[in-house]
């Protein structure tokens, strides 16, 4: 089983620090969620149904109706490498780590390529190109016609390209969603979730938008009911809430530029609205001196890299604040 961000219970007990008493930005989960309302009782009694309203409202909000529901882009990204045809991914890294796991163990071969560009990736010439935009964790982003052309360039060669957004809700601008599946970007899988910016990663929703042949052999195989009646509902009325979208987009990228510009003075930073990370050859004893402040971020292990995400209050950034200051001056 891979190391993921929010391991709070194991670290609680690794510093013998109480659970109450951390302050965890180890996931880059927005701190400040879409506020999830009383749901009716029935819903927990009933079998959830494909014509409940969600896969509608996600249409809407992803700009394309080529979809289909996940557990989470984890189960996208556990069974999609089964469903095409083995052969060598280019894979740009470091990438969120259960990707290549996932290829690998359905026979793909990994060609990996440390913080590449997409022409970099191109230029392999691999049948699959697969990467997060923006990356995680490194938080690099490619851009949105540099993609497009990608996506084109690898349709005219029978190629496919794979893209985890994941993170990209607070500049919806820079999604390539609405072009998966379609007959200008047939070749082109896009994975979502409602985890990140909807705050929602414990209800485990997500998506593949990808074209109808592979949506319906995904479909197949995974089998029914594969996410909850009430996670389904959740997810439903949080894509309808256009209001709390378009307030919580501002607010996430002026953390986010706030948490850059404070870790600035240990080292490179690139961040996303969500999280920023930050380049720095102590970044395991960084890690190491937060935690025993009970302060939980991600190292990264690929390379000296430590990922942080957003405090969810003032007292949370004011307790950051002083972690780092205490670090400079050691």
């Amino acid at each position: 089983m891979l190391e993921h961000g929010g391991g709070l219970r194991k670290a609680a007990a690794h510093y013998n620090i109480p659970l109450e008493n951390w302050l965890d930005l180890s996931t880059g989960i927005n701190p400040n969620g879409w506020p999830v309302p009383a749901l009716s009782p029935d819903i927990w009694q009933r079998l959830p149904e494909d014509n409940d309203g969600l896969e509608t409202a996600a249409a809407a909000y992803y700009g394309n109706p080529n979809l289909l529901a996940v557990a989470g882009s984890q189960a996208a990204i556990h069974w999609l490498p089964a469903l095409l045809p083995r052969a060598v991914v280019a894979c740009i890294s470091p990438i969120y780590s259960e990707h290549p796991q996932a290829w690998q163990r359905a026979g793909h071969k990994m060609r990996f390529l440390q913080n590449a560009t997409l022409p970099r990736a191109l230029s392999v010439a691999t049948p699959y190109v697969l990467l997060c935009n923006p990356n995680n964790p490194t938080g690099d982003r490619h851009p949105h016609d540099v993609a497009v052309d990608a996506a084109h360039q690898l349709k005219k060669r029978g190629g496919w390209l794979i893209i985890d957004e994941a993170f990209i809700d607070p500049t919806p601008e820079d999604s390539l969603t609405p072009l998966a599946g379609t007959s200008d970007a047939p070749n082109l899988i896009v994975l979502r979730s409602l985890g990140k910016f909807f705050g929602l990663a414990g209800a485990r929703v997500g998506f593949i938008f990808a074209a109808p042949d592979i949506l319906n052999r995904m479909n197949e195989a995974m089998g029914p009911w594969t996410v909850s009646g009430p996670a389904r509902e959740v997810a439903r009325l949080a894509l309808q809430d256009t209001a709390w979208q378009s307030a919580a987009r501002p607010r996430l990228q002026a953390a986010g530029e706030r948490l850059h510009q404070l870790l600035a003075p240990l080292g490179e930073v690139k961040s996303t609205a969500l999280f920023a990370t930050l380049s720095c050859a102590q970044s395991a004893e960084l890690y190491d001196a937060l935690a025993r402040q009970g302060i939980l971020t991600r190292n990264v292990d690929q390379q000296p890299l430590l990922r942080v995400g957003l405090p969810g209050d003032e007292a949370g950034w004011l307790r950051l604040a002083d972690a780092l200051s205490a670090w400079r001056t050691i």
